[in-house]
């Protein structure tokens, strides 16, 4: 998409988006714009609604926000028209951006757009989006200066795009050296490293747990480390460890799933945020080391799966009792973990899983479980998700739960065994592999990562935390 700015429409032949913030039903005053004046009895910018209008030769597309609206609302608002309304845009379409808006709305409504782009179709003969089109061109109607704003927008929206496709792509494809390729590609592009290590690399490395989970696959397991740091060297730099849960098909394994298999491509949405995190960060050079390790495997079912009752072992060292198969994601993060704190010691960790049911039975699709018992962290991921739309809320790590993942014959168990406080057990698990560390934070996904929304007709992703943790980063 290539975007240019204008101050007027003198001349203009083409397509015109105009937000327009509610007034009211009874407003006996118009809505006007350009040469075109609507009367509130027909349209008076109720959030969500639109307004279609031919006249002179252009195609005016009025979007109504409602009295105030929210990053999220806006965003969604723009992707629904880039996507649903592709008719409307002609090669050359103007936005008119209010003079009411801030560069957080700016943003919003462009990543929004680049985000309509976005179809799951692909295994079908689709049509080029008009936005895709090299001879496409939006024009910015505005006073304001929003270059920098647009150009942060698009880098936003097209790494949401990578999460995006990473995501709904069928698990026959998307299969651990299939990321290993994707994370190589993008290093080399936007300027991270990337090391992968494979069967070998792991058993000599001694990443037990997570060699546990992969083994019973055809599909080799891949533990893979990224680094990013600026361009320009910084001094005093922060550096901030991601950790991703990589499970690119989750059968449960010898305690397979009996329901909901289905959806289980998406195990590896929390990889897949840390993927597009990196390259976001990347593609922005934030001024912060970051170093991120997604565990990328396939908890399959065949003869050398691993077994319930089994004792293993730990990159930690620690002896690990599987008492649930299923609960396969948290064993390949403590190994995440622990590799992590050994090797890197960040001065903060943020780990980001499709971790448990549980944390979907509490908050709906909602908003994430967060666990961390730092409260500057808290604070600093809460307040990050609060103004993109990509919500989470604390749940405790009282000592209290510490007894429900003891266990009589191994350091540790990786279930409790009972259908309580499973996103809180799984949360103490992943605390007892990060050495107390001060400034670890751990976000369960399962409720956003995946679902369903007017995008389209099946469940597919969402690309929560692509974002979110970006600008964590970004406000450290």
């Amino acid at each position: 998409m290539k975007t240019t700015q204008i101050n007027n429409l003198n001349n203009f032949e083409g397509s015109i988006l105009v937000p327009v913030f509610e007034t009211s039903a009874q407003n006996v005053i118009p809505i006007t714009f350009d040469n075109v004046t609507l009367s509130s009895k027909v349209f008076y910018g109720k959030k969500g609604t639109t307004y279609l209008v031919e006249k002179e030769g252009n195609t005016y597309l009025f979007l109504g926000l409602g009295k105030k609206i929210d990053y999220k609302s806006l965003k969604t608002i723009f992707r629904k028209v880039a996507s649903k309304d592709k008719a409307v845009f002609s090669k050359t379409t103007a936005l008119a951006l209010p003079k009411e808006f801030t560069n957080d709305e700016v943003e919003a409504v462009i990543s929004g757009l680049v985000l309509g782009t976005y179809n799951l179709g692909h295994y079908k003969k689709q049509e080029t989006h008009p936005f895709l089109d090299m001879d496409f061109e939006l024009k910015i109607l505005s006073e304001t200066n929003y270059n920098s704003t647009i150009d942060k927008a698009i880098k936003i929206a097209r790494a949401q795009l990578e999460t995006l496709t990473l995501v709904d792509l069928p698990p026959n494809r998307v299969t651990p050296k299939y990321l290993t390729e994707w994370a190589v590609d993008r290093g080399s592009k936007y300027g991270f490293k990337v090391k992968a290590l494979g069967l070998e690399a792991c058993e000599i490395e001694g990443i037990e747990a997570f060699l546990s989970v992969g083994k019973g696959s055809q599909n080799e397991l891949q533990f893979i480390i990224m680094h990013y740091e600026p361009n320009i060297p910084t001094p005093n730099l922060k550096h901030v460890g991601l950790v991703g849960k990589g499970i690119t098909f989750d059968t449960g394994g010898l305690n397979i799933k009996t329901s909901g298999m289905l959806d289980m491509k998406s195990d590896m949405a929390g990889g897949a945020a840390v993927f597009g995190a990196m390259q976001l960060i990347a593609d922005l050079q934030l001024a912060v080391k970051v170093t991120a390790i997604v565990p990328c495997a396939e908890n399959a079912v065949s003869s050398k799966s691993f077994l319930p009752s089994d004792v293993i072992k730990s990159y930690s060292g620690a002896t690990i009792e599987i008492i649930d198969t299923d609960a396969e994601g948290r064993l390949i993060l403590a190994d995440g973990l622990a590799y992590m704190v050994k090797n890197f010691d960040p001065e903060y960790i943020v780990d980001i899983a499709t971790l448990t049911g549980s944390s979907m039975g509490t908050f709906g699709h909602e908003c994430a479980a967060l666990f961390t018992n730092n409260e500057a962290v808290a604070k600093g991921l809460q307040a990050a998700g609060d103004s993109i739309g990509e919500r989470m809320w604390p749940l405790p790590l009282w000592e209290a739960y510490d007894q429900d993942i003891e266990s009589d014959i191994a350091d540790v168990r990786n279930y409790s065994g009972k259908p309580l406080a499973g996103a809180i057990t799984a949360a103490k698990f992943l605390e007892y592999f990060t050495k107390d560390h001060k400034a670890w934070a751990h976000l369960d996904i399962a409720g956003v990562a995946y679902g369903t929304d007017e995008f389209a007709k099946s469940k597919h992703a969402t690309a929560y935390g692509v974002q979110l943790l970006t600008k964590y980063i970004e406000n450290l």
